[in-house]
């Protein structure tokens, strides 16, 4: 979700109501004994309504859960919960008069700060990540589908090096697991010396073949950018303009592959931020509805 001129609305809004609760609470503070306690009018004001837009926030996560169910726009969702979410901080601080009385009402406090801090962090994140994987990542692709796009590759990398080695005259090399019976159509015999051929192997097998079978973990040169245009470009030297187009391949194959690998990162940066601002949000909302109980009751 990017930040754009479509928040100014939900930001002025909010402006405007932090101001006047400001100017309620230091009202009630100038004129008073003090600021105003959890207890008093103006505290409860501020804790029913700063109570109530976290229980507003909180839904959202039932609207994305159930997407059929037609209650207001997605996106007007999204920026309620952040913008109104937001708003909750300085309510409710209000209502506590800026001190955390008891160890129920510290926890709140600290969680209240969590979740806040964990909310504008992902803020930003959203924000700013997407631009950086179109960026980065130029051939994203659907996030569930790169196992499945992953191993079509080490099956095409599998056939380009067969193909190479084979029509070199040498044995395909016993580590692929592509189709090995589909060959193109045209089959064109590259002169390639045996000690050239040898180094193509032994490239394939002990580096391309490594990366492109755990690419999350192996730390080759087909890994860096620039070191796999190195080792491509050297091996270019050793063979003839006619078996270059299969180098190329095999070098976008893996730029391909290290593409899906920041994808994967990025995707994690994207979305990992919630599983700590999620369940500080359920707890933060349990712990204020005890809060509101043990309130009334004593």
């Amino acid at each position: 979700m990017r930040i754009d001129s479509t928040h100014r609305h939900w930001l002025l809004t909010c402006l405007v109501i932090g101001a006047m609760a400001s100017v309620i609470y230091l009202s009630y503070a100038s004129g008073g004994p003090g600021p105003p306690r959890g207890g008093s009018v103006p505290g409860l004001i501020f804790g029913c309504s700063g109570y109530a837009l976290m229980i507003y926030a909180a839904l959202m996560g039932l609207r994305k859960k159930f997407p059929v169910w037609r209650v207001g726009r997605a996106s007007t969702w999204m920026r309620g919960h952040l913008w109104l979410g937001f708003l909750s901080f300085p309510l409710l601080l209000f209502h506590s008069g800026f001190a955390a009385n008891g160890a129920l009402t510290y926890w709140l406090m600290t969680l209240l700060i969590a979740v806040i801090v964990t909310g504008v962090l992902g803020a930003l994140v959203q924000h700013y990540l997407p631009e950086l994987m179109t960026r980065l990542v130029p051939l994203e692709t659907i996030y569930e589908e790169i196992p499945k796009i992953r191993q079509q590759l080490r099956a095409e990398a599998d056939r380009l090096a067969s193909t190479l080695l084979g029509s070199a005259g040498g044995t395909t090399p016993d580590f692929v697991w592509g189709d090995r019976s589909s060959k193109p159509a045209q089959f064109q015999v590259i002169e390639i010396e045996p000690e050239v051929g040898e180094r193509i192997r032994e490239v394939y097998r002990e580096t391309i073949y490594p990366f492109l079978m755990d690419p999350d973990t192996v730390k080759n040169e087909c890994a860096n950018k620039e070191q796999s245009a190195a080792l491509f470009a050297g091996l270019r030297r050793c063979l003839p303009n006619a078996a270059h187009h299969f180098l190329a391949d095999l070098e976008n194959i893996c730029e391909e592959e290290r593409q899906l690998k920041c994808q994967r990162v990025l995707y994690r940066c994207l979305h990992g931020w919630l599983l700590v601002h999620v369940p500080l949000s359920l707890a933060l909302i349990v712990l204020g509805g005890i809060h509101a109980v043990m309130a009334l009751w004593y």
